[in-house]
């Protein structure tokens, strides 16, 4: 039985697996797919993760619950050696151990970019994962929290001011899903005015949302700031040591809430820990059919897509563009890797990934949103429903789906949770503060029955 290896359960490595399970006979090959998370993140979700539109969970589809046939390993590779068809796992606990492979592929997913900026890595959250959007989450309902209890002041206003570095589609959507829920909050705290609240957007080119054309971008813009915000164009961040952020503008001031969504960079696996051939920017230099190699030399047996693939755009125009990193590429990418698999396996022809795009639709917070195919573009609350629409037919399994909708239904009819968990961050402080009992004294007589 031939071994088939899949580096990484994301968007790609999900879809090829569940391709590979439906399409695979019977003892035609086996399918082990090694991460770290025992689920894949739809990362469309996490804007609305934040503001309590989706539940944290129902943004996680778990691979156990979805792939029956799959070995499933929790862990990292931490090297790839294709000349030996070995790669070395490094699992959540124990000591590392080497994977033989017949049939690699490589869907490892990028990782957030960072720079050395002063107090980014101390102050920032990403949002890239289930557990950083419930955190960010979190962090704005406490400090409502807070804030209403301070009187007026440099603490009060830090505690309201909230910061997020990035002009792409996670940027703009976790920015204006943000928004949403803070203004959302205020009717339920009157102790603090609309005016108190303060929301930046940082972006270091001169536009934002690059997916759209120009006018729609600016019309973005347009909105936001009517909507109280501040929207920085052609700005970076220096430094936000302890809180006190620092733009190259010269606008200074402290947030308590810094989210940094400024890109994504190569998985290290693959631009520092691989033997397969990689390009300037340490992607997995890919054919058209998926397999790595280039058209004059293929890497035999050896298959990427996703976001650490640089897999050519036949789509597109002129000749020689590359896909975009997206989820919409990286679905329907393990969809077709799977098949090309499977073809590969038994002798016949592979397929060219091709893919035509369907526009871009991004969601700017509860009613609002942006749509644009070609020419076409819609706004507001009717492009906000078909955000909606296509990402709950989207996302993974009708068990999902039925959830998300239960959760958005609920939503409507009752308004948000507006509930912070932050103290799960810290779950046995109340038990070892106050519930356990001493060492070196006795039990009282509510402990003892």
């Amino acid at each position: 039985m031939r071994e088939i290896l899949i580096v990484g359960g994301g968007y790609a490595g999900f879809y090829t697996a569940w391709g590979l399970e439906r399409k695979l006979r019977p003892g035609e090959a086996r399918v082990t797919v090694v991460d770290p998370r025992p689920y894949m993140t739809y990362q469309p979700f996490l804007p609305e993760v934040v503001a309590g539109s989706v539940e944290a969970r129902h943004a996680a589809v778990s691979l156990r619950r979805h792939l029956h046939r799959t070995r499933l390993i929790a862990g990292s590779v931490t090297e790839i050696r294709n000349a030996a068809r070995t790669v070395t796992v490094r699992p959540d606990a124990g000591p590392d151990f080497d994977l033989h492979y017949d049939v690699l592929v490589v869907t490892a997913g990028a990782v957030t970019r960072t720079f050395p900026i002063p107090g980014l890595s101390e102050e920032a959250f990403g949002l890239k994962h289930v557990e950083e959007a419930v955190a960010i989450r979190d962090r704005l309902l406490t400090s409502f929290d807070r804030a209403a209890t301070l009187p007026h002041g440099p603490e009060r206003r830090k505690l309201l001011t909230i910061t997020v570095v990035g002009g792409g589609f996670s940027g703009v959507e976790g920015f204006g899903e943000l928004l949403a829920l803070a203004g959302a909050l205020l009717k339920h705290y009157p102790e603090i005015g609309r005016q108190e609240l303060s929301f930046h957007l940082v972006e270091a080119r001169g536009r934002i949302l690059p997916e759209v054309t120009d006018k729609p971008g600016e019309w973005v813009v347009r909105s936001l700031e009517a909507r109280g915000a501040w929207v920085h164009l052609n700005t970076q961040l220096v430094s936000a040591k302890n809180g006190h952020v620092e733009l190259s503008d010269g606008v200074a001031y402290d947030s308590g809430l810094i989210v940094w969504t400024a890109g994504n960079a190569s998985n290290p696996i693959v631009h520092n820990h691989t033997d397969l051939p990689v390009d300037e920017r340490g992607l997995l230099t890919v054919r058209a059919d998926l397999r790595v190699g280039t058209d004059a030399e293929v890497v035999p047996d050896v298959w990427a897509a996703g976001d650490d693939a640089s897999v050519p755009d036949l789509a597109a125009r002129p000749p020689g563009a590359r896909t975009v990193p997206n989820a919409q590429h990286a679905v329907r990418q393990g969809k077709r890797l799977a098949k090309n698999i499977v073809a590969s396996l038994r002798g016949r022809p592979t397929k060219d990934y091709v893919h035509h795009s369907l526009g871009v639709v991004a969601t700017l917070g509860l009613g609002r949103g942006i749509f644009q195919y070609r020419r076409l573009v819609i706004k507001g609350f009717p492009a906000w429903l078909m955000h909606r629409g296509y990402h709950v037919l989207a996302v993974p399994s009708w068990e999902r789906k039925a959830r998300v909708l239960a959760v958005w239904i609920t939503a409507f009819l009752y308004g948000r949770d507006i509930v912070s968990l932050a103290s799960v961050e810290h779950p046995r402080e109340a038990f070892v503060s106050g519930g356990a009992v001493r060492h070196g004294e006795e039990p009282s007589a509510a402990v003892v029955e």
